[in-house]
């Protein structure tokens, strides 16, 4: 395991600052701030003060912050400007940490309706990460999130802009490649330009792959393989080659014909299906709804093998409902078990 959280299981039990220090240069943890905030996320506190005693003043003021949002869930402007004062002040001044709260300010200006004013903190902190921290975590962070923004106000193109500065080149973390791609992928699937929108699905997920989020590998995995049924060809190009040989277009420009091998699609479903486990319970399980609603339209069941004929074991009640289509032959029995899942989310003390 790399990252902070590996770092902090092995300090729980005790050790010096020089042990965490080499721990931390294993797990590829770059800052006492990124580790102090993950060790508030999981809750060690103990850690946390002994720890913050090796942060600046201006880590100080963005790790107190944290801890605000977490114990309370939100934040509120006073506790943003605090922060803010500290990283923008001449004597505590950290450029990169001055970015991230306006990045925070942002977001708050956003939740407060504020659009222009949440508009101008996302675009300066972005233009400041990218300066001092290009591709850092707070610059990925930033560009999620203005990208986001954009969506949100129905901004599509200049959301697709934003994903573009996230270079596959340029040392973002592939998680958030998988993200930005799988945002991208979606937004050109609603524009109708499939080929571009299956090419960042694939990519999306690839890097959700590499970097270990096998949900998000499962998220982009089924919406590819969604968006390509309409597109499989005997004689398409490896996606692979489709990715290496994309190049930029010029407007005007005739997008390639969007075509996706039926053999690729069905290798991305079937890893799909085996990622989201041979458990089928569970309350939410959107990763085998999808992958059963796929598998029945690819007529492959056979991936869903496990999952056919096993209502007793679901505790999903949509994903009864997606049975009750997959498995026509024993949609009654589904429909009961859906049945006997709704009532017993209304009265608890019903027998599941």
């Amino acid at each position: 395991m790399r990252g902070p959280e590996s770092v902090i299981i092995k300090a729980r039990n005790g050790a010096d600052l020089d042990d965490v220090k080499a721990w931390m240069d294993e797990a590829g943890v770059e800052d006492w701030l990124h580790l102090c905030e993950a060790a508030v996320f999981m809750g060690e506190l103990d850690l946390v003060d002994v720890w913050s005693n090796q942060l600046s003043p201006a880590q100080s003021a963005v790790l107190e912050m944290v801890r605000i949002r977490v114990a309370r869930g939100t934040l509120d402007e006073v506790v943003i400007e605090a922060a803010l004062s500290v990283c923008s002040t001449q004597e505590t001044r950290d450029l990169g940490l001055e970015g991230r709260v306006r990045m925070e300010r942002g977001l708050f200006r956003f939740e407060q309706g504020d659009h222009e004013g949440a508009r101008e903190d996302l675009t300066w902190a972005e233009t400041r990460l990218k300066s001092v921290g290009k591709a850092s975590r707070d610059h990925d962070l930033t560009l999620l999130n203005k990208a986001a923004f954009h969506l949100s106000l129905g901004e599509q193109v200049m959301a697709l802009q934003v994903y573009g500065e996230m270079s596959r080149s340029a040392g973002h973390a592939n998680e958030s490649i998988a993200i930005s791609r799988l945002s991208a992928g979606r937004i050109y699937g609603d524009l109708g330009q499939m080929f571009d929108a299956l090419r960042l699905l694939w990519i999306s997920h690839t890097y959700a792959i590499l970097a270990g989020q096998r949900m998000l590998a499962i998220e982009a995995g089924t919406t590819f393989v969604d968006m390509a049924e309409e597109h499989l060809s005997d004689d398409a190009d490896p996606m692979t080659k489709q990715v290496e040989e994309a190049a930029p277009r010029n407007i005007g420009d005739q997008a390639p014909v969007p075509a996706v091998l039926r053999s690729e699609a069905e290798k991305v479903l079937a890893w799909c299906a085996k990622a989201c486990g041979d458990r089928i319970d569970g309350p939410e399980r959107p990763d085998l709804r999808a992958v059963a609603l796929l598998a029945a339209r690819y007529e492959r069941l056979d991936i869903i093998e496990h999952l056919c004929g096993a209502y007793d074991g679901v505790e999903d009640p949509m994903l009864c409902a997606v049975m009750q289509h997959v498995e026509s032959d024993q949609a009654e029995a589904w429909s009961q078990r859906m049945a006997q899942l709704t009532m017993h989310a209304l009265d608890p003390m019903t027998e599941v």
